[in-house]
């Protein structure tokens, strides 16, 4: 665990904060994304993961340091396991929470953590789609078409979670709140 090291007080409590705003947006916007994907047979999760992906994203943002994706993600995963909220995925929650944060930590060291809308949207997207992958090809074990449309839900979620992310960093710098 030495390379927790790199992390103040600060950066642990900004993972925890944001890890705990990303798990709990989801019980608010489920039941409301569930509307709109229920008629349409798509995985509510890829319509709204850009909203739960966002805050990893945001976290990278602020603390632009190697590791914080996967931190978040991993302390998503463990809270979520802990609390016995597996849902139906089970302890691919594991790899539901934790793998989306590893690839945005790779994308973010690829763009060496610029904070610009493509970045931030890049990044979102790509979380969502990982995420959404696990889910789709693990859990619910979907044919090519119809993960394909939840692949496509995913990036376009990921995209408008991308530009929130943009818009939430730069209210929060001309606040000097980051």
């Amino acid at each position: 665990m030495s390379w927790l090291k790199r992390f103040s007080s600060y950066d642990l409590l900004m993972i925890a904060i944001l890890s705990a705003l990303g798990l709990a947006i989801k019980p608010i916007v489920t039941p409301l994304i569930h509307l709109v994907s229920s008629p349409l047979m798509i995985p509510g999760g890829s319509l709204a993961g850009g909203l739960y992906m966002m805050w990893i994203v945001l976290a990278i943002a602020i603390l632009r340091k190697p590791g914080v994706g996967t931190l978040v993600g991993l302390t998503q995963a463990i809270v979520m396991i802990s609390l016995g909220y597996f849902g139906s995925h089970g302890i691919v929650s594991l790899l539901s929470y934790t793998l989306p944060g590893v690839i945005v930590d790779l994308v973010a060291f690829i763009s060496r953590y610029h904070n610009s809308v493509f970045s931030h949207t890049i990044m979102c997207m790509m979380a969502n789609i990982t995420g959404a992958t696990v889910v789709t090809v693990i859990v619910m074990r979907l044919a090519w078409l119809p993960l394909l449309i939840s692949l496509t839900t995913a990036a376009i979620s990921g995209i408008i979670g991308g530009i929130i992310v943009h818009s939430l960093f730069n209210k929060l710098r001309a606040y000097n709140l980051v």
